[in-house]
């Protein structure tokens, strides 16, 4: 039997110095999906407005045709390092999050070390851990400053939901579509395309950077089969994650909180991975945390898988005051859950 329990991280010399987002620059509404769909849905007797109305998502975001989806991660990254102030020859590793990919190899990340111009000793790779990749690279890059192995990391992100959500509308709209099959593929017409990246220094040498304090991660390995996507669609059991994904993160949050020591009751800002109005619900009422603190973006910008966390940061950034404290926090499919502490 699989001990329960968290993995507990706590970083000394690690500091968020940049982030930041680029908005995909196509709006796509959810009527537009609403409108192909119309035969399916009259045939299948489904209401009218079902995905603004059940997921909260009044629009998503598409790049334009023919962008390569690696390029705003290239914008993104450079961004990054231009308002952090740090030169590209003095970051010693780059770590590319995005489930998106056109290939299995190289890694996306060498492309977007070339377009960076980073020097040849930087280490350079790709993460995938479905939406919480993001945040398991600002860990390790803060495991690695602490270590005294680097003195800057770039990670960044870059989803593009376009070719996914076309496949998706094609297949609903066939003849033998059922009920469970819209079911299923319902949360692929939630995601949403856009790009973000963030610089990670030395606090010391940084003294006004954001602080990244630390954080918790736990597995609930056992719903690995809950949500499963490839490049011809994501298949999803909503319900099951749900029902999956709130005891994990229940269960992580309250331990950070009484074993470790984390005191994360009363966050000046709670910002979480973006999915929909009733998983933002569930997971606020679950570890009880003030409404008016819990950022939201899904509306406008869909699920955009590992970039919805730091996009949605960046967005709040010039809201924020030194000394401000921020969770970050997630669930991503596997079941996974992260918690990372920053004190702005």
């Amino acid at each position: 039997m699989t001990p329960a329990g968290n993995a507990t991280f706590r970083y000394s010399n690690a500091a968020l110095l940049a982030v930041t987002h680029i908005e995909a620059p196509v709006r796509v509404p959810s009527s537009r999906f609403e409108e192909e769909l119309a035969p399916t849905r009259r045939r299948l007797r489904l209401p009218d407005n079902l995905l603004e109305r059940v997921s909260g998502v009044v629009e998503r975001r598409w790049w334009e045709p023919g962008t390569r989806f690696d390029d705003p991660a290239i914008e993104a990254g450079a961004k990054a390092l231009a308002e952090a102030g740090v030169d590209p020859a003095g970051v010693g590793l780059l770590v590319n999050t995005s489930v998106t990919r056109t290939h299995l190899e190289p890694s996306v990340a060498v492309r977007i070390h070339h377009g960076l111009s980073l020097p040849s000793s930087a280490l350079n790779f790709d993460i995938a851990n479905a939406c919480l990749g993001f945040v398991n690279g600002i860990m390790l890059a803060a495991t690695m400053i602490d270590a005294g192995q680097i003195d800057y990391a770039v990670i960044v992100n870059s989803e593009d939901a376009r070719g996914t959500q076309e496949t998706t509308l094609r297949r609903l709209s066939g003849p033998e579509v059922t009920r469970e099959d819209y079911r299923r593929e319902f949360a692929s017409l939630t995601l949403g395309s856009g790009a973000a990246a963030a610089v990670i220094g030395r606090a010391d040498l940084h003294p006004g950077g954001h602080r990244i304090v630390g954080g918790v991660t736990r597995a609930g390995t056992e719903h690995h089969e809950l949500c499963v996507g490839s490049l011809d669609g994501m298949f999803t059991d909503t319900k099951g994650l749900l029902d999956g994904g709130l005891p994990l993160v229940t269960a992580a949050f309250a331990e950070a909180n009484n074993g470790a020591g984390f005191q994360w009751g009363d966050m000046d800002r709670y910002v979480t991975h973006q999915i929909s109005t009733p998983y933002t619900k569930a997971v606020i009422d679950a570890i009880d945390l003030p409404e008016d603190r819990v950022p939201i973006s899904f509306g406008y910008w869909g699920n955009v898988g590992p970039a919805s966390l730091p996009m949605t940061l960046a967005a709040q950034a010039d809201s924020l005051a030194p000394g401000d404290r921020v969770l970050c926090l997630g669930v991503g499919s596997g079941l996974n859950t992260a918690m990372l502490e920053l004190q702005w």
